[in-house]
């Protein structure tokens, strides 16, 4: 009789917990609400003030429009059918058009522990963030248009059936890959988007000729601190919960960063005799672009790894890039951020591991039992992300050269495109 009432008593306590899993906790709740505010908060101002510096004092104003305007425009395009085609049911390469507008998302849905809406709206902060760091390919020369309709397109066409193969129940996700916020469907496609775009326009006028030094620092300093405090919510946030894998991200994503760009920095300070507040900063990047995809399958031992192989690799890559290549990938976001989310994808096949000592991770996908088996997948899900994303964007880039034109003409670009573009001046001297 008694152990019939501990079965009962067993059998009661997990159908109680089943019927916990589905109900809200107000803790996860508060705490993915404060990190969606956060990644928008990486975007505007943090990326727009990080990229407004970077460029020359003609063109800050644009830069910050081209931000601000693809805050809304993500936004919108998310709304009416973004979300409903990434994480809808679908099949195993896009979603469906169920979700139209929210159809389905009210005041009681769930997305595990947290509301629906909630989940939709943390990940159109990452709609947002991704065609906005693509603006720095072709910073300095693109008309605002073409901006515009880009942005649109390439939402479209490259980051939500992406986006869906990786987090909304498609192939790669199947396949086991492993991409906790973002290696492959934010860093690598808007790395990879922005050097085709980068080589379909063209250089900017006078570029290996004459000096295209960053117009104020300062503002690029103050930029990078905001991508480095909203990073948590990206990274930390994407646990979807308040709990220790959301913790454990934070601290990898801190550790990351501080060793990319102290290495970065130690890097220029060996090879040019003096470091520089740039190269810091853009190695801190690094270090957060590398550790995303890793963030919650490492441990602090290998965060630690990630963030110094993230300065060396993507200063080489970005120096090969401009010096031997002679691309003109405006504000290195290729070198950076497709470099770094590559690196970084293939290496939390390394350290996940669990048997590599103080350098151990949480584990590998289900199914999969070796550090080659997941190297497999991740490769897996490079490559494809890779090959999509060039293909999607060299098209995309062609169709709306036929509609609109891409770039500026050279007296506009001469002019600088806060005037041409939208008749007013960032600075007024």
């Amino acid at each position: 009789m008694k152990a019939i009432q501990i079965t009962s008593f067993c059998f009661l306590g997990l159908f109680a917990s089943s019927a916990l899993a589905d109900q809200l906790d107000s803790g996860d709740t508060a705490w993915i609400m404060a990190a969606t505010a956060l990644v928008l908060f990486m975007t505007l101002p943090g990326l727009a003030l990080f990229y407004g510096g970077l460029v020359r004092t003609r063109n800050v104003l644009s830069v910050l429009m081209q931000c601000f305007s693809i805050a809304c425009i993500a936004s919108i395009v998310w709304l009416v059918c973004g979300y409903s085609l990434a994480f809808g049911e679908g099949n195993d390469f896009i979603g469906d058009l169920s979700n139209v507008l929210f159809a389905n998302v009210s005041e009681d849905s769930l997305s595990g522990s947290i509301p629906e809406s909630l989940f939709a709206l943390f990940q159109m902060t990452f709609a947002v963030i991704t065609p906005a760091l693509v603006i720095g390919g072709f910073a300095e020369r693109i008309k605002f248009s073409a901006v515009i309709l880009f942005s649109v397109l390439w939402l479209l066409v490259v980051y939500i059936p992406i986006t869906h193969w990786v987090w909304g129940g498609g192939w790669l996700g199947q396949m086991g890959l492993l991409d906790f916020a973002g290696g492959t469907v934010v860093h690598i496609t808007a790395g990879a988007g922005a050097l085709v775009a980068a080589i379909v326009i063209g250089p900017r006028t006078g570029f290996s000729k004459v000096p295209m030094a960053p117009h104020n620092m300062t503002l690029t300093v103050m930029g990078a601190g905001m991508l480095w405090v909203g990073w948590f919510g990206f990274n930390g946030g994407s646990a979807l919960a308040a709990n220790g894998d959301g913790a454990m991200a934070m601290l990898v994503t801190h550790i990351s960063a501080s060793a990319g760009a102290f290495t970065w920095m130690c890097y220029e300070w060996i090879k040019y005799g003096k470091p520089t507040a740039l190269g810091a900063v853009t190695g801190m990047v690094a270090g957060l672009g590398t550790i995303t995809p890793a963030s919650g399958f490492v441990g602090p031992g290998g965060a630690l790894i990630i963030g110094i192989l993230a300065g060396v690799v993507c200063y080489n890559a970005t120096m090969t890039l401009k010096n031997v290549l002679k691309i003109d990938d405006s504000l290195d976001v290729f070198p950076v951020h497709g470099v770094g989310g590559i690196l970084g994808t293939l290496l939390a096949g390394v350290f996940a591991s669990t048997s590599l000592g103080v350098f151990s991770g949480q584990g590998f996908a289900d199914g999969i039992s070796s550090i080659g088996g997941q190297i497999w997948v991740q490769f897996v899900g490079v490559a494809a992300t890779l090959i999509w994303t060039l293909a999607a964007t060299w098209i995309i880039l062609k169709v709306i050269d036929t509609i609109t034109g891409l770039r500026v003409s050279e007296d506009e670009e001469a002019i600088g495109l806060d005037l041409t573009s939208h008749e007013e001046r960032g600075y007024d001297l």
